[in-house]
């Protein structure tokens, strides 16, 4: 038993050393902000009027996955992500990140969960399969979401992702997710 146990301790040494991150619930803080002015954003006519244009494509779920993979296996920056971030809701999104330090990224989805718009690069395009989406826009229902506190690649900072719904007349439309880094959430 105590052979098990130094075992163990040794591998959690061990992962705690190799830097990997064990992910702790979000700051009460985060969950305020949350609820109150990041929710309100989800009806911020600028990203609406982005999102219904979006919808209005109806891009079918397989073309959104072929962007995926297509976007996962491109490094860097390139024509396609930079439209995302320098169409007119982007740079909406980057004055917003700008004026709060904690704002390590944002990125608005539609109603599939694609990108419609963002600050920076996310690590996929398609949002549709994660926690994030799934919960915020919630089957068209909308909800509040916040993930627990991880480290995040992308931004290369501990971050709460908060995702709220968009919605437009009463009725949820997509989802948009923030990054908050907890250490400048004061």
């Amino acid at each position: 038993m105590k052979k098990v146990i130094s075992i163990m301790t040794a591998a959690v040494l061990a992962i705690t050393i190799s830097g990997i991150a064990f992910a702790e619930k979000a700051p009460q803080e985060v969950t305020d902000l949350a609820n109150s002015k990041l929710l309100a954003m989800g009806m911020d006519p600028t990203i609406v009027e982005a999102v219904n244009a979006e919808n209005a494509k109806r891009k079918s779920l397989s073309s959104i996955q072929e962007m995926d993979a297509k976007w996962k296996a491109t490094p860097g920056i390139v024509d396609y992500m930079k439209a995302l971030m320098d169409n007119e809701c982007g740079k909406y999104l980057k004055g917003i990140q700008n004026s709060d330090s904690y704002l390590a990224e944002v990125f608005v989805m539609d109603n599939k969960g694609a990108n419609v718009c963002m600050t920076d690069k996310t690590s996929d395009y398609w949002q549709g399969d994660e926690a994030k989406f799934k919960n915020s826009y919630n089957n068209g229902k909308g909800n509040v979401f916040v993930d627990e506190v991880e480290f995040d690649d992308s931004t290369q900072t501990y971050i709460a992702q908060v995702s709220v719904p968009v919605v437009d007349e009463g009725k949820v439309i997509g989802a948009i997710t923030f990054g908050i880094d907890v250490e400048k959430l004061n």
